[in-house]
């Protein structure tokens, strides 16, 4: 169960972030309500969420998710593979050390992003992805030895992050699309599989026993509903913009 989320809103900036989407451009003011909106999501899942302010000199900043590995025994902050997002770790040190006692920092040459990091109970599945490399993920795997918990790397070869391919929705089961569902790696667990055609909803995230799943995408909400998940949709499509979705834009734990 999570209690506690972090979030960063948009700044202006939000305009020039990073994309390979081909959606146009986000759209400053409806992104701020959607963000606002997924707030209120969270809150109604239980969970007391901490707003920081938007960091205007990096455009990519409100998909929080990346600088940071929260777990339920260490905070590990990541550097970031995005060159023009490296800066965003910072003060991250501090924000956290209100929650964690034990902070770890991944250093150079190691680069990861938290969208590669998916966490099932005391394993941590990496995905070595062009955000995330192989001794970025060496790092947090020796980490996380130190704190009693585990992990592992992914391969990657069509997805910009793990997480953009799979959730973990607890009860040994998985929503997954593309090369994800041909991994070894996950063929212990029952997969949801996503339509090809909704893949951008296999970004959608457990949180304390309900699925938030981007608004737009009945056939996958109607799957994890059939699986017994109680859903509820937000629409999160001017992040879809710039390659973001509703796991990158918080740190829940």
């Amino acid at each position: 169960m999570f209690t506690r989320a972090l979030v960063r809103p948009p700044g202006r900036s939000l305009v020039e972030g990073l994309t390979t989407a081909n959606l146009g451009e986000p759209k400053y003011h409806k992104a701020v309500d959607q963000h606002a909106a997924y707030v209120e999501a969270l809150q109604a899942c239980g969970l007391d969420v901490c707003v920081l302010p938007p960091l205007e000199d990096f455009p990519d900043s409100c998909f929080i998710e990346d600088v940071a590995l929260l777990t339920p025994r260490c905070a590990i902050i990541t550097r970031p593979g995005a060159p023009s997002r490296m800066g965003e770790i910072g003060g991250m040190r501090e924000i956290l050390s209100q929650y964690y006692a034990a902070i770890e920092q991944v250093q150079a040459p190691g680069t990861v992003e938290g969208g590669d990091i998916l966490m099932v109970g005391s394993h941590f599945y990496i995905g070595l992805s062009a955000r995330t490399n192989l001794e970025g993920a060496r790092q947090v795997i020796e980490f996380l030895k130190d704190y009693d918990l585990s992990g592992s790397t992914v391969p990657l070869q069509e997805i910009l992050h793990l997480k953009t391919g799979i959730a973990y929705l607890e009860e040994n089961t998985l929503a997954a699309c593309g090369e994800i569902l041909s991994r070894e790696e996950f063929s212990s667990f029952t997969i949801l599989p996503v339509p090809e055609e909704e893949s951008y909803a296999a970004n959608c995230i457990w949180v304390n026993g309900t699925v938030l799943v981007p608004a737009g995408f009945p056939r996958t909400s109607g799957i994890i509903q059939k699986a017994g998940y109680p859903v509820l949709e937000v629409d999160v499509s001017e992040f879809r913009k710039l390659d973001g979705g509703l796991s990158c834009l918080s740190l829940r734990f």
